[in-house]
């Protein structure tokens, strides 16, 4: 296993098409080590990706290690991190984590509101994904366009994913979806927002008593922790 020091990971650009035809014999090199299906995407296919600023390399000098890329489903409503490959020898030290993970940020940037998604083979894979915020999802929670289904027909496996009708295969499916972030940040912005102004409320409850040099001093904390313009008005009436 070689070092992934030195190994930049970047948004390829037009400079990385000659990268293309080493970029899938990876990925069919990969497949039959591991038996499950990889499918492989033709070479016009990911130069257009790597064309339009949506596909991640690696490269170890001028040597390549590795790959990703990035395609939009269903109008832009779902967004897939696909064909991960890093080069065997580079494997083993965080490069693909590197990759993945700037990957899910070019999703971010170019699809925010777009729910990210992958089908995996591998563990390491869906361990990164975790580390990312995705969930184990069924198949019917990822799209519903059949464009990207159709891409699965090169994969060894297709004649599973046919069986089941397109329920399950040897595949796992992980979801991210932007409103879960949302979500768990407002939950952690609510209790804070509870508290304050329960802490407001006391302090009116006590100037009608007159301890106006207490009130002050909390006062002066309050407001130190108050961020919302809101809070800080319902206090002042």
């Amino acid at each position: 296993m070689k070092t992934v020091e030195g190994v930049k990971v970047f948004v390829a650009d037009d400079s990385h098409l000659s990268y293309v035809t080493v970029i899938n014999d990876t990925i069919d090199a990969a497949s039959k080590e591991r038996g499950t299906g990889i499918a492989r995407r033709s070479d016009e296919y990911i130069t257009t990706k790597i064309a339009e600023g949506k596909a991640i390399i690696a490269l170890d000098g001028d040597k390549f290690a590795g790959f990703c890329y990035v395609e939009s489903w269903g109008h832009n409503r779902f967004v897939a991190n696909s064909g991960l490959i890093v080069v065997k020898e580079y494997r083993g030290g965080g490069l693909a984590r590197e990759i993945k993970k700037k990957a899910f940020q070019l999703s971010r940037k170019k699809f925010p509101d777009a729910k990210i998604f992958g089908l995996t083979t591998g563990l390491a894979v869906m361990k990164i994904n975790h580390e990312l915020g995705y969930r184990p999802v069924t198949f019917s929670e990822l799209t519903d366009d059949e464009s990207f289904w159709k891409g699965c027909q090169s994969c060894v496996n297709y004649d599973i994913l046919q069986r089941t009708g397109r329920s399950k295969c040897l595949c796992t499916g992980m979801l991210f979806d932007p409103v879960w972030e949302k979500n768990k940040k407002e939950a952690e912005i609510k209790p804070k927002r509870i508290s304050l102004i329960e802490m407001i409320g006391k302090l009116k409850s006590k100037s009608h008593n007159g301890d106006k040099v207490s009130n002050f001093s909390m006062f002066k904390r309050v407001k130190q922790d108050i961020s919302g313009g809101t809070v800080q008005q319902s206090f002042q009436d």
